[in-house]
Parts: C-alpha cells; sequence; structure tokens
C-alpha cells in the first residue's frame, strides 16, 4: 500500500507541474494597431485606428475684457452700458475654452467631411437697478447671484455649440458660416462687432456648393432665418412708452417659421485675392395684429439682401498684408447689415448744454419690417460698407484700422406709424416735423497685437462708435421712469452719441 501511494502522489506531482508549465507557455497577442499620421489634410491630422478616417483635434482658449461697457467685444449703446451711471460696467470680462474636431474619409463621391466646433464660456454680468436702491446682479452666464430670484453660483457659464456640420458630395448639412458671408463676415480687421459686411453667426443650412477650379465656386443654399438672421417685425400699433424709451418702436411681432432664408453666392478666391458677389431672399412672416386669429394678420412680405466683398492679399507693405472690404443693402432684411451679435435697440445718454432738460439722449431701432392694426408690412431698408487693413511689422508684432458705417431709412408709411406712436407715448418737443427714426451707426478703431511664440497672441484694441439719430435739433422727450438703468422720469435732449471702449485679449491655440 505504501509503494501504491508513493506512485500515485508523485504521479499527481508530474501532471501538476506539467499543468504549470503549460500554463507559462506565451499566448499569441493581437497586433497592436498604432496611431499614424494622415498627411492627406495637412498638419495635425491621424487615421483613426481601425479605419481609412483622419481626425484633427483643435481648440482655444481665450480670456477677453471689455473696458467702459457691459458686453465683450461691442460698444456700449443700450441697456445699463448706454445708460453711463454708477450701473455702468467700468470693465467686463470673459473666459472661454473651444474644442474643435475635424473628420475626413476620401470615398467614391469626394470628400466626407464632419466639424464641430463648441465651448464652453464665463462673463460677467451687471447690475440691474430695482427702483427703491438696491440692485440684482444678472449674470451674461445666465446664473444670478445668491440670494436673488434665481439663486445660483456667480461663477456660472453657458455652453454653445458653434459648429456642426456634414460635407458630402458638394453639400453642406447643419450648423455652419453663412454662404451669404465672406470668409472675414463683419471683421475685416478687427475683433468688435461691426456693421456693413453681412455678419459672422453660423446658421443651420442646407447647401451645395460647385467647384469650377482655378478657385471658383458658386453656392446655393437654405438656411435658418428665424434665430439669427431676423432683427424686428414691429406691430407699431403695440407700442407702449416703455419699449419707446428703449428705441423699441412697437411689440416684436413673428410668427412661426415658414420659409429659410434662401442665398446664391458666387466666390473668386486666387492667390492675388478675393472676390464675391451673394443674394438673399428673407421671408418676413407677422403673427396676429391683436391677441387672438380672430385679429387678423398682415400677409407676408418678401426682403432681399445683396453684398459685394474684396479682399487684396500680398500688398507691397509686408509679407502677408491683407486689404478686406465689403458693402451690402438689405431691403427687409436688416440682420444681412447688422449682424446678429449687435443689439437692435439703441439707448445712449450724455451730457447736454441745454436748459430744462436732465440729460441726452440717443434713441434707435432697428426692423425688417413695420406695420399698424389693419395694414400690410412695410419694409425696412439698410445699407453700409465696412473695410479694414492689416500690416505684420514682422512674424511677431501687427496692427490694424478698421472702420464701418451702416443706414437705417424708414418709408414714409413706417415714419408715420412710428412718429404717431413717439408723439402718444413721449412727448416729443419738435411734433411730427422733428420726427424721425432713420440712423446711421459708425465704428472705427485700431489694434495691435503680439505673438511671442506660435499659437499665443495678446492684443489691445480701440473701438469709437457713432449714433447718429435724426430727430430734429433741439428735439426733446419726456421720457418715463426707467428703474433698470435708474434713469428718472425727466425731460431728455435728443442727441447723436458716441461710445468709446477697449478690449484686451489674450489666446492660446492648439
Amino acid at each position: 500500500m505504501k509503494l501504491t501511494r508513493n506512485v500515485i502522489l508523485c504521479s499527481v506531482a508530474v501532471f501538476a507541474s506539467a499543468g504549470a508549465q503549460a500554463a507559462d507557455l506565451p499566448v499569441k497577442a493581437k497586433a497592436v494597431e498604432y496611431v499614424k499620421i494622415c498627411s492627406l489634410y495637412g498638419a495635425g491630422f491621424y487615421y483613426i485606428p481601425g479605419t481609412d478616417t483622419c481626425i484633427k483635434l483643435s481648440g482655444y482658449v481665450r480670456s477677453w475684457t471689455s473696458l467702459r461697457s457691459n458686453v465683450i467685444a461691442a460698444t456700449a449703446d443700450s441697456g445699463l452700458g448706454g445708460a453711463q451711471n454708477r450701473l455702468s460696467n467700468n470693465y467686463t470680462g470673459r473666459a472661454q475654452a473651444n474644442l474643435g474636431i475635424d473628420t475626413r474619409t476620401a470615398t467614391e463621391y469626394g470628400l466626407l467631411r464632419t466639424y464641430f466646433l463648441g465651448g464652453y464660456r464665463w462673463t460677467t454680468g451687471g447690475y440691474t437697478a430695482q427702483g427703491n436702491g438696491s440692485t440684482v446682479y444678472q449674470s451674461l452666464g445666465g446664473v444670478s447671484a445668491p440670494g436673488n430670484a434665481n439663486p445660483g453660483g456667480v461663477a456660472g457659464g453657458t455652453l454653445a455649440v458653434y459648429y456642426a456640420f456634414i460635407q458630402f458630395a458638394g453639400f453642406t448639412i447643419g450648423k455652419a458660416q453663412s454662404q451669404f458671408s465672406p470668409p472675414w463676415g463683419d471683421y475685416p480687421a478687427n475683433w468688435y462687432d461691426v456693421v456693413g459686411g453681412s455678419g459672422l453667426e453660423p446658421v443651420n443650412q442646407f447647401t451645395y456648393t460647385a467647384d469650377f477650379g482655378q478657385g471658383i465656386t458658386a453656392s446655393v443654399s437654405a438656411q435658418d432665418q428665424v434665430a439669427n438672421y431676423t432683427t424686428n417685425i414691429w406691430n407699431v400699433s403695440a407700442a407702449t412708452p416703455a419699449g419707446l424709451a428703449t428705441g423699441t418702436y412697437g411689440a416684436n411681432d413673428i410668427g412661426g417659421t415658414r420659409a429659410p432664408d434662401l442665398v446664391a453666392m458666387l466666390r473668386v478666391d486666387q492667390s492675388w485675392g478675393l472676390f464675391q458677389a451673394s443674394l438673399a431672399a428673407h421671408d418676413n412672416h407677422a403673427a396676429y395684429y391683436g391677441g387672438t386669429e380672430l385679429a387678423g394678420h398682415p400677409d407676408d412680405k418678401w426682403g432681399w439682401a445683396g453684398l459685394l466683398a474684396l479682399s487684396i492679399k500680398n500688398i507691397p507693405t509686408g509679407k502677408g498684408d491683407t486689404i478686406n472690404m465689403a458693402s451690402v443693402y438689405t431691403k427687409g432684411a436688416s440682420r444681412y447689415n447688422f449682424n446678429s451679435y449687435i443689439g437692435s435697440t439703441f439707448a445712449m445718454y450724455g451730457g447736454t448744454n441745454l436748459a430744462g432738460v436732465y440729460q441726452s439722449v440717443g434713441l434707435a431701432g432697428l426692423s425688417d419690417s413695420v406695420f399698424v392694426t389693419g395694414s400690410g408690412q412695410e419694409l425696412t431698408t439698410t445699407f453700409g460698407f465696412n473695410g479694414g487693413y492689416t500690416h505684420n511689422w514682422d512674424p511677431h508684432w501687427a496692427t490694424a484700422i478698421y472702420g464701418a458705417w451702416a443706414a437705417v431709412r424708414y418709408n414714409g408709411n413706417a415714419k408715420g406709424y412710428i412718429c404717431n406712436q413717439v408723439l402718444t407715448g413721449l412727448a416729443l418737443s419738435s411734433g411730427v416735423a422733428g420726427c424721425n427714426p432713420d440712423f446711421n451707426y459708425s465704428s472705427v478703431g485700431t489694434y495691435t497685437s503680439w505673438t511671442p511664440v506660435k499659437g499665443l497672441t495678446f492684443l489691445a484694441e480701440l473701438n469709437y462708435t457713432m449714433l447718429d439719430q435724426k430727430y430734429a435739433s433741439g428735439s426733446t422727450v419726456t421720457l418715463p421712469l426707467q428703474s433698470g438703468i435708474a434713469k428718472p422720469g425727466a425731460a431728455y435732449e435728443l442727441k447723436n452719441q458716441n461710445s468709446l471702449t477697449m478690449l484686451l485679449h489674450a489666446q492660446r491655440n492648439w
């Protein structure tokens, strides 16, 4: 038995040893798929492992500070900034971080591309008066201070999607820059919002672009109009004194979406520069004269806009120097001249030498059309231009100068509608003869930038903006109390106004 037991134990030991050695034998591993550089589409692209799709990640972090304005990269032309009192910010700050994702795949139909650019930004706000000696913080980031009506953390922010589109076989589907705009939009050589050049904000669209070679392309597009490319359709019969005091000449009475904006564009982009011609059609679809369907409504009325743009490169003043310019004319499509980063009502306050009045004020309002109960829409006309020159002193330093001017003109019927309401809601000293809601809006500025290393830029920009209102010289209005900006109910001189602001900018691109 003892011999049998020893044989069994030895056998178990041998099998156990063999099993352990078998478990230690190497197993063939799956091949590692390394990330490979994709040179087809330029620097920064890599193949997504296991696919023939190339991807590029990019982005930036930006810090902005606007001096003497409650708005980032824009002038103090309304609200708390336009009030020019103890509620107006001496500075407003913003921090922003954006992420871009670009994918590209070669197919039998041509390039398949998707692009996304989104970001998160935080902007300081301001304190609105409550009319009783107290104020409430209102954050431009959508978050109020603790203890206010909508409690939350002051350090709030907003999430945004700037671009999100697919390109395939000549089609662009999704949110992209409007085909109406030249590549620089309303920024020929600047960071401030400037009129007279078509706008820059991306918009949802369905576009086909034909490429004829040698830099010549043509596009036809249907794009969303409601959020980005509409100002006001004013029901002047519903105007209120409080609204008139801010340049709001009626109740905004836009109906639901009926038709997209239709855009056609021709572009020549070559080594010497760029030329572009664009046309857009815009449907003005109003809601009702009154509170119910029974009140009736004005018929739809189509407006339009046209643009010519020119860029000149390789000019003799220096390597990389450019001149960009654009002009635009609109009728019933004012957002193609005044981009959607600029407000549509203006109320700027200043001093006065006129006896018997409290201060001076410049009032102006922008619309696509106006109407009164029982009438049809009267389309608003605008026209303008902008231009800028950028000079590169060396690879690290650059200076730009720019200017822009835009005009808003109401026809005779529209002026009659507005002025009757102004006389009803505000005591206009010069009467109908001195009432003219037309106005001009212009801006000039300059910046100098320093790029010490690739991808990092510091910049300071100075901007001077002028509101040229057309009410009769020496006219006065009696405005109601405006508690939010602490302006008393009093007589004010109607007078042209101006604003001098500065932007400080730091940005790291990667």
